[in-house]
């Protein structure tokens, strides 16, 4: 905790008058794009596993926690710190995880399994936010291939993904409905390439969701092994051309 004090100490001094003054500059919206490069940085050493990156990584990730909440700090309307962000962020944890936080209460929470958990969590996110859909706070800015998996996993989760298929659709566990012709959908030609390819990664997303995979983070896996052979095949190349 004094190491984390510290840190909280240093980020105040950079952004109070007299600090940096780029930082000083910065606000809630300019920061996003350091927080989003900060993100997927991360997601990279996660996966390249590599500890200390990850270690490094994770620092810039709470930096931005941290840059965001001392610009709150100082909002004229509705000021907030990051004591009232981690309070929140405490409450709602317990709020969403009855089975850990009162089990001693309600014995029927005993044996509950990781299905459970993410339908209730969803339930009561729904509740929580009065989400009048359950496709409700999927940022619009997440990547096509995730946000496209989130999609698909929510309307699965509330039983409503068999009945909103059309005939271009093929999605595990999903029905066509009995009236599509598989003609044009919704004036759109389906035998345009833009839409069968459209179709045909939703599918395969589907299946990825079916089978408990992260399609994105599995392509971005199959994406570095291409890279790697490809600069494998440059070096060869470079190699070779140096010899003759």
């Amino acid at each position: 905790m004094d190491k984390l004090q510290h840190v909280i100490a240093v980020m105040d001094r950079l952004y109070s008058p007299g600090g940096c003054p780029w930082d000083r500059e910065q606000t809630h919206e300019s920061l996003v794009r350091y927080l989003l490069e900060e993100a997927h940085e991360l997601a990279e050493a996660i996966e390249a596993g590599d500890r200390a990156n990850m270690r490094e990584e994770l620092g810039d990730v709470l930096f931005q926690v941290l840059f965001h909440t001392r610009i709150a700090a100082e909002d004229p309307d509705e000021p907030f710190a990051l004591d009232d962000v981690a309070g929140d962020l405490a409450t709602k944890l317990v709020r969403r995880h009855p089975h850990v936080f009162e089990a001693a209460d309600t014995p029927e929470e005993a044996g509950i399994s990781s299905m459970d958990v993410l339908a209730r969590w969803e339930d009561l996110k729904k509740t929580e936010k009065a989400r009048a859909s359950v496709l409700e706070g999927i940022p619009l800015a997440q990547g096509a291939l995730a946000r496209a998996q989130k999609v698909v996993s929510r309307a699965t989760g509330a039983g409503l993904l068999p009945a909103v298929l059309d005939d271009g659709d093929a999605v595990p566990g999903g029905e066509r409905p009995a009236s599509s012709s598989g003609g044009p959908a919704d004036g759109v030609d389906a035998g345009d390439a833009a839409v069968r390819y459209g179709r045909e990664l939703l599918a395969i997303v589907a299946r990825a969701e079916a089978d408990g995979v992260d399609a994105e983070g599995a392509l971005r896996a199959t994406s570095r092994a291409l890279e790697a052979r490809v600069r494998h095949a440059e070096t060869g190349e470079a190699a070779s051309a140096e010899r003759h």
